[in-house]
């Protein structure tokens, strides 16, 4: 990427950390429960954690909410960092994540799920560069879609359409799928090349049968209890001391979402202050 892209992203990143400090001054956040499983190979590590969250076999309905509801602040990126699909650091024992929301909501769902491979597999940072990549992509298409899951729902394949069908249970990609079946060998080499083919010409950069892009339920919780103290969006970012704009980029865009006037006294959204644990 240029050195403008680098530079925007960078800027995020440190937008991030100021608005989730002033953030945790007001509220608590979820406890960070995010292992360090990096003795473990990608796929296993994969079943390790969803074990570890108990959440099983079963097909994640949100994944920006389970990151959050483990810890992981959650942010957004702006358009000028549109070639950085995402990234993810850990500071001061926090883990962060920030996704690019201008892609398919199929890709910002693996990107999340990438960056949680890394936040789990390379806390060390013995591992870097490709390889570390390549362990976040295995990871990610291991944690989105089971291995004994896709098995047991999808036998045999003879059509991209059927393939179409089954993402959307898992909320992936039809790519995504795609490549996951190959690996699991439940399609053959030919097959793999010829869908791949087919997803290129038929669909380019869209996605067939889309889904609703995830949002986030923290930043919608603490706007709505901020918005029911008579706090609008002017005024945090007045306390920030940063353009409204920047901050509502961050948080998926929802200061915009309120009013720009306080509530009339004694408007109630029945939500406790200090108390955003999911």
């Amino acid at each position: 990427m240029s050195a403008a892209e680098r530079d925007a992203a960078l800027a995020a990143g440190a937008i991030g950390f100021e608005v989730s400090d002033w953030i945790e001054g007001l509220f608590d956040l979820p406890r960070v429960d995010i292992p360090d499983l990096n003795l473990f190979d990608p796929e296993t590590a994969a079943v390790v954690l969803r074990q570890d969250w108990g959440i099983g076999e079963e097909p994640i309905s949100n994944l920006v909410h389970l990151l959050e509801s483990k810890g992981v602040r959650v942010f957004s990126l702006a358009e000028n960092s549109l070639r950085v699909n995402a990234f993810s650091l850990w500071k001061n024992d926090k883990p962060f994540v920030f996704l690019n929301t201008k892609k398919t909501s199929e890709s910002s769902r693996f990107d999340a799920s990438h960056e949680l491979g890394h936040l789990i597999l390379h806390q060390d940072g013995g591992v870097t560069g490709r390889e570390a990549e390549d362990q976040a992509n295995r990871f990610a298409s291991a944690f989105l879609m089971p291995k004994s899951s896709v098995i047991s729902k999808i036998s045999s394949i003879n059509s991209l359409n059927q393939i179409i069908q089954y993402k959307k249970l898992w909320k992936v990609s039809l790519l995504a799928l795609v490549v996951r079946l190959h690996r699991l060998n439940r399609i053959s080499d030919w097959q793999y090349r010829d869908f791949c083919i087919q997803i290129r010409v038929r669909y380019k950069n869209k996605e067939p049968n889309g889904i609703e892009r995830e949002k986030s339920v923290v930043w919608d919780k603490v706007m709505k209890s901020l918005w029911a103290d008579r706090t609008t969006f002017r005024d945090i970012a007045t306390q920030l001391h940063l353009p409204d704009q920047e901050v509502s980029t961050l948080i998926f865009g929802m200061l915009h979402d309120f009013p720009d006037t306080p509530p009339v006294r004694g408007h109630s959204l029945a939500l406790v202050k200090n108390d955003l644990i999911a």
